[in-house]
C-alpha cells in the first residue's frame, strides 16, 4: 500500500486547487444541509466548500490516514477516514435497494474517482447517495496518455524494476461524453466539458515533482530502497527531456482536465 504526503502534494496548491474552484463555481444549489467532499485530501480545497455554503454541513472523506488527519485541522470540515466504494454503498437497505440514509444535497469529488478501477460502474451508487433536487459535480484528469505518464509507464516496465511495479496503482479516467451519457441515462441533467491547462511550473525539475506527489507516487513507493533512486534519477532525466526549460528556467506542463456537473431533477 502506497502513502500520501500531504506537504508534496500541496507543493503546487494553486496550480491543483484552479479546476476545484472551476467545478465548484458551476454547481447550482442554493442551501444545502449537507455537502460531501469525496477524495478531500488535505482539506485546504474542501475549505472553500465551508465558505460557499457556510450553512451546511460540510464533510470530507478520504483513504488516506495522513491526508484526513491534516483535513481534520481545517475549519468547518468534518474528516471522515473511508473508500470511495465503501461510501457509495453504505447506508442502504440490505440487498442494496432502497435510497441510503444519510443523502448529500451536494457530493463533490475532485481529483479522485480516477484512482478507483471501474468507477464509471461505481457512479450510480454514487449519485444514489445524492437527494433529489441535489447536485453532483466531479473533476477527473485526462493526460494519461502525455510523457509525464507515459514516461514512468515504460521505465517501470523495464526489466529491472517490472516485477516490483506489476499490478501497482496507477490512475485512469473517461472522457467528458461518456461521463455525460452515463449521468443522462441515469436521468440527471448534465453540464460535461473538458479543459487544458498550461502550468507554467519553476524549479529544479518541477514536472517530476509534479508527478512524484501524485501518480508516480504508488509506482515509486513500490521499489525496493535499493532501486527507488535510480528509478528517481532516470525518471528525471527523462522528464527534463520531455518537458524543456526555457531561457528562465521555466517549464509548461500541459494539463488536460474532464469536468462533469449534474443535477437530480
Amino acid at each position: 500500500m502506497h502513502t500520501w504526503d500531504p506537504d508534496r502534494y500541496l507543493t503546487f496548491a494553486d496550480e491543483r486547487g484552479r479546476p476545484f474552484v472551476e467545478l465548484v463555481a458551476r454547481i447550482g444549489a442554493g442551501e444545502p444541509r449537507t455537502v460531501v467532499d469525496l477524495g478531500c485530501g488535505a482539506g485546504n480545497l474542501t475549505r472553500l466548500l465551508v465558505d460557499r455554503w457556510p450553512g451546511a454541513r460540510v464533510v470530507g472523506v478520504d483513504s488516506s490516514a495522513e491526508m484526513v488527519e491534516r483535513a481534520a485541522g481545517v475549519g468547518g470540515v468534518t474528516a471522515e477516514l473511508g473508500d470511495i466504494r465503501e461510501w457509495a454503498r453504505r447506508g442502504r437497505a440490505e440487498g442494496g435497494q432502497g435510497r441510503p440514509d444519510e443523502e448529500a444535497d451536494v457530493l463533490v469529488t475532485n481529483a479522485a474517482l480516477q484512482w478507483v478501477p471501474g468507477h464509471l460502474d461505481l457512479l450510480p451508487s454514487l449519485v444514489g447517495r445524492v437527494a433529489d433536487g441535489g447536485w453532483f459535480a466531479m473533476q477527473v484528469p485526462g493526460n494519461f496518455e502525455e510523457p509525464s505518464h507515459t514516461i514512468r509507464r515504460d521505465l517501470a516496465a523495464e526489466p529491472d524494476y517490472a516485477e516490483h511495479t506489476a499490478g501497482v496503482a496507477a490512475p485512469d479516467a473517461h472522457d467528458a461524453a461518456t461521463y455525460l451519457t452515463v449521468l443522462q441515462d441515469l436521468g440527471w441533467q448534465v453540464d460535461a466539458w473538458e479543459t487544458t491547462y498550461l502550468h507554467v511550473l519553476e524549479g529544479q525539475d518541477p514536472v517530476f515533482t509534479w508527478v512524484s506527489g501524485t501518480g508516480a507516487r504508488p509506482t515509486m513507493q513500490a521499489l525496493p530502497p535499493e532501486l527507488r533512486p535510480r528509478f528517481e534519477a532516470e525518471f528525471r532525466a527523462r522528464l527534463r527531456e520531455a518537458y524543456r526549460a526555457d531561457a528562465q528556467g521555466r517549464v509548461v506542463l500541459p494539463f488536460r482536465r474532464v469536468f462533469v456537473v449534474a443535477h437530480r431533477p
